[in-house]
């Protein structure tokens, strides 16, 4: 299985956009991949899906609350993963998290931590008002 690192985090204003990079150890076209972010007290929740390549049908999947906010995108010709969230709030401060699903198919599943497997050791983000 592959591993996973990220990187991209730091401070940033209120009101301005991060990036966050994903790299993995091996090929990522054919793996369903996720950004999630945990802060200090709450649970780990999903930020954004990607499905692999041969899910030509789906799109990428985004929360409610990350919905025009949130893009995610691959470069499987880098095996990276990437994040952008802009709009950014102090309550975006968290430890961001790159993952790969159990299975490709739980890319049509609802995006929950328990359906990753493999993380990354995140990264930190912190927004200051």
């Amino acid at each position: 299985q592959v591993q996973l690192a990220e990187s991209g985090g730091g401070t940033v204003q209120a009101g301005g956009s991060l990036r966050l990079s994903c790299a993995a150890s091996g090929d990522i076209f054919d793996l369903c991949m996720g950004w999630f972010r945990q802060a200090p007290g709450k649970e780990r929740e999903g930020v954004a899906r990607s499905a692999p390549d041969s899910f030509s049908s789906d799109t990428p999947f985004y929360p409610p609350s990350f919905k025009g906010r949130a893009g995610i995108w691959r470069d499987n010709t880098k095996n990276t993963l990437y994040l952008h969230l802009d709009s950014l709030k102090p309550e975006d401060t968290a430890v961001y998290y790159c993952a790969t699903a159990i299975r490709s198919s739980h890319c049509l599943d609802d995006f929950v931590p328990s359906n990753f497997h493999v993380w990354g050791q995140g990264t930190q983000v912190t927004v200051s008002s």
